[in-house]
């Protein structure tokens, strides 16, 4: 028979187990490699850590993550540290993770380059996007720490080789936690300003830790936004950070970076004395070059009271040869004006003798017609006293008084009597 006082519930098994494994087991570092990796709105990750022989759960809960600047994927290779414990829920041996790393790769590290090829897969590195330096910056706008020795060479070098530019500081952190966000307003600042034709990102050297505030994704892109031209330098020539890899252009040092954003004064005056040199000997040429060809036009230029003798010998020629051509003109015009004369009189006679007859053809034809004509014959035309042609006797009345045309005169009558046929 079984012993009623050594029977546990399944709780209370579980929950000596997980007393006695947190107890006995302390925390230690394991190394493995991640899979089934799951991360649910809550921020915790959940995955199993294994090898070709065995395998764990593991948790990582969000608040233990703060320090982890990389994202874990399924088939990494990382060594953690956690504390061994039950979950009574499951009766699942598993890890609470406190730390991870990268095997064989720091954490940094790692972000760094999970961030450099993400940025480069969107085209944010990509040549097309990068703008173009200013050969003759007025203001230079510098993103830098106001107490740091970078402002200070950055100064100098301007100095030195453009003093003819503005600086303009604006102030930030540039190390740290949450340094990225101070970097972020005052670049904002400097490029919203409109005040610059060129922006420097600038800090000293240090570790990858001190520079890691130029590797955040939100400056990266602050950067890719900008309207004004960037030139990021960030540490030493050996430093390389994402904010270099987005910038317009990238210097070394940054006293390299204000030797990039501006031309030498020396070159300048150089190449102003050698385009002086090369604009007088080209104003010497050209005016010898001129004098020659007024020489030339002196030589064709003729004496003007020559010319005018020669223009009044030429006035007198054509003169001479105007008067010959009018006067042969004129003769010719004569012998025509002559014969069309004769013409016009022939054809004149010929049209008044042609219409003569014709006139008396239609004479003799009018008086054949002619009711005067009628008239010699013994024929007379009879009229009332309103001058009206009298065509019966029924029209007249007695005591009328009726006038009769005849070829020769008119005679005046007064009725006295009427009869009818």
């Amino acid at each position: 028979m079984f012993n009623i006082e050594e029977i546990y519930s399944v709780s209370d098994y579980i929950k000596l187990c997980k007393n006695a494994i947190e107890k006995n087991i302390p925390q230690c570092f394991v190394q493995g490699e991640i899979s089934n990796l799951s991360k649910p709105s809550s921020g915790h990750w959940y995955f199993t850590l294994k090898d070709k022989n065995g395998q764990v759960r593991c948790a990582f809960f969000r608040l233990n993550q703060r320090k982890i600047q990389f994202s874990p994927e399924n088939g990494m290779s990382v060594i953690i540290r956690g504390a061994t414990t039950l979950y009574p829920q499951r009766g699942d041996f598993q890890l609470i993770i406190q730390q991870m790393e990268p095997a064989g790769i720091g954490n940094l590290q790692l972000a760094f380059d999970q961030l450099k090829n993400k940025l480069r897969i969107e085209g944010l590195f990509d040549s097309e996007n990068k703008k173009e330096i200013p050969l003759f910056p007025n203001t230079i706008g510098v993103v830098s720490s106001a107490t740091g020795a970078v402002i200070r060479d950055i100064i100098k070098v301007l100095k030195l080789r453009y003093p003819f530019a503005k600086i303009m500081l604006y102030d930030t952190i540039v190390q740290g936690e949450n340094a990225h966000k101070k970097i972020i307003k005052a670049l904002k600042v400097a490029d919203q300003s409109k005040h610059c034709d060129v922006i420097i990102i600038a800090r000293g050297g240090g570790s990858l830790e001190d520079l890691w505030a130029f590797n955040e994704e939100d400056l990266a892109r602050e950067i890719h936004r900008c309207s004004t031209p960037i030139i990021s330098s960030i540490g030493h020539e050996t430093d390389t950070t994402i904010a270099d890899f987005v910038s317009d252009l990238r210097a070394p040092t940054p006293s390299a970076a204000a030797v990039s954003a501006t031309p030498d004064i020396n070159t300048i005056l150089y190449n102003a004395s050698k385009l002086k040199q090369y604009l007088y000997d080209s104003i010497k040429q050209s005016i010898e070059s001129r004098k020659t060809a007024l020489t030339l036009l002196k030589l064709k230029i003729i004496d003007p009271s020559q010319q005018l003798l020669l223009n009044a010998q030429k006035l007198d020629e054509y003169e001479l040869r105007l008067l010959k051509l009018n006067k042969s003109v004129v003769d010719d015009h004569k012998e025509q004006l002559k014969h069309l004369f004769s013409q016009l009189k022939a054809l004149s006679e010929n049209f008044i003798k042609m219409n003569q007859n014709e006139l008396t053809n239609y004479g003799n034809s009018l008086n054949l017609l002619s009711p005067l004509n009628t008239l010699s014959r013994g024929y007379t035309i009879t009229q009332n006293e309103e001058g009206k042609i009298i065509t019966s006797i029924k029209k007249i009345k007695a005591d009328d008084l009726i006038f009769s045309k005849f070829h020769d005169g008119k005679v005046t009558s007064k009725v006295i009597k009427k009869e009818d046929n």
